[in-house]
């Protein structure tokens, strides 16, 4: 009895799904059918790859991974399981892509690390209000572009472009969970350790370090060879050279001399 209701069950699913793949072709234009037919299976790691793609031979590919329409894919590129390159991105030679990173509109340099869940070039936060109060989307068509040797932690976030290209510069390291907005432009060798967020045109310059968890404001400036202490925030530009920290941020001695404050008026209140 049980084999019967089985062998009645399959054959149940088995016509089911032949009814819906041809209620599915129904509705299948001729450009869908052929867009699917563009897509093969890569040599190299199983995963997918669109004809119109450039790929050099040495570029792996693993299953479940999949490189749209007129990607360009250098030498010794590892694309992770689950991992999305979207139409037209470019990534340079030896870069390294974990899996289920998704990655459009940006090109990519030479010998960089994206770890796992990054994602790099979608729209930034960008709206505004009309007359008639509705809440508008503004238009981002610009691109994110990473420079070289550049490592950027596992489910970090890089808009792309509205007004200008969003840029991090050569040899740059961003930890995990850092969320970058769009116009961003980031100078080289930069450390932007776990959790910093850094609101849209915001420019920061070379060999700057933001501890955990900086907050930086829309539109401010940051100059070179700057130290931000961890969960400070940036109000207003930073024009020289030095360690800052605080809420807002101030030179660090300054800092100090609030915390010292801070410490000694709680004790006094508690004696």
């Amino acid at each position: 009895m049980a084999v019967k209701r089985f062998v009645h069950y399959y054959r149940l699913t088995k016509t089911y799904k032949q009814d819906f793949g041809r209620f599915c072709n129904l509705f299948s234009t001729k450009s869908d059918i052929e867009s699917r037919q563009q897509f093969q299976k890569w040599h190299n790691g199983g995963g997918i790859f669109h004809q119109s793609a450039c790929i050099d031979s040495t570029v792996l590919i693993e299953v479940g991974a999949i490189v749209h329409s007129k990607a360009v894919l250098g030498a010794n590129v590892c694309i992770g399981s689950g991992t999305v390159v979207g139409p037209a991105v470019t990534i340079g030679q030896s870069t390294n892509i974990g899996f289920n990173v998704a990655l459009s509109n940006c090109i990519i340099g030479d010998s960089c690390i994206i770890h796992n869940g990054v994602c790099i070039g979608q729209d930034g936060f960008g709206f505004f209000v009309d007359e008639h109060g509705n809440m508008l989307k503004k238009p981002q068509l610009l691109n994110a572009r990473i420079g070289n040797h550049v490592e950027i932690g596992a489910n970090s976030c890089i808009d792309r472009g509205s007004w200008r290209d969003t840029v991090i510069g050569d040899h740059s390291k961003i930890d995990n969970l850092v969320q970058i907005g769009h116009n961003v432009a980031i100078g080289k060798s930069c450390m932007l350790c776990g959790q910093v967020g850094i609101a849209g045109s915001a420019t920061i310059g070379d060999y700057v370090t933001l501890g955990g968890r900086v907050a930086v404001r829309d539109h401010v400036s940051i100059a070179s060879k700057v130290r931000l202490a961890a969960n400070s925030c940036v109000f207003k530009d930073i024009t020289e050279p030095g360690d800052y920290g605080g809420f807002p941020a101030v030179p660090i001695h300054e800092w100090r001399r609030q915390v010292a404050n801070q410490i000694c008026s709680s004790k006094k209140r508690t004696s």
